[in-house]
């Protein structure tokens, strides 16, 4: 496995720290109103039919579901290795996420005033952060150094991963600051656990 140059404590604990500014920056006040304006603009302005089937059809790719099944077809393909580490942690990744909600208590778009659509069935869990890109950024992060991707593929990776952060917000079940943050753990997940854990040589 290649070193990645940004897997390292510091920049993870930037990115931790730009997750948390973020979420008390648009807990209340200006940050909260320009949160709330901005999912308005996704979630009711920009609504087309095309968008609706786009970011439905991608939205689960960030579920943990999603992230077995990837973990799966890399296992079939004689990628064990690196199904078992992405998997893993994917899987702390969303453990981290669900204790988060369970701190934050953020309300849900759907459960605040204002307008909205509801484009999907209603997720369990707080709002902030969002766990699937927060999951499917840490599991394609931690595959892509395994498998040394080069640079386009990783942008690949990352362009999917943006893409479900947008679904969220678009089909109502998130603020941006939550897509956001749920980015920004995820790849700080995925560089502490490249360095502390990737990078152990097996058995």
């Amino acid at each position: 496995m290649t070193r990645d140059a940004n897997a390292t404590p510091g920049n993870a604990a930037l990115l931790v720290g730009g997750a948390l500014a973020l979420a008390a920056v648009t807990a209340r006040g200006r940050g909260r109103a320009l949160d709330d304006r901005l999912f308005a603009w996704a979630n009711t302005s920009m609504q087309h039919p095309l968008l609706d089937r786009l970011f439905g059809g991608v939205t689960e790719l960030g579920s943990l579901w999603a992230s077995i099944a990837a973990a799966g077809v890399l296992a079939a393909g004689g990628r064990r290795r690196t199904a078992r580490d992405a998997l893993a942690a994917a899987g702390v990744t969303w453990a981290i996420g669900q204790g988060l909600k369970k701190l934050w208590r953020r309300a849900r778009p759907y459960d605040a005033d204002g307008p909205f659509r509801l484009l999907i069935g209603k997720p369990q869990g707080t709002s902030w952060p969002s766990s699937h890109p927060m999951v499917l950024l840490a599991f394609a992060t931690v595959a892509a150094r395994d498998l040394e991707l080069g640079p386009a593929s990783r942008a690949a990776l990352h362009a999917l991963a943006g893409t479900v952060a947008a679904s969220r917000v678009y089909l109502g079940v998130h603020y941006p600051a939550d897509v956001a943050g749920g980015l920004l753990l995820g790849r700080a997940v995925a560089d502490a656990w490249s360095r502390s854990v990737s990078a152990r040589p097996v058995g």
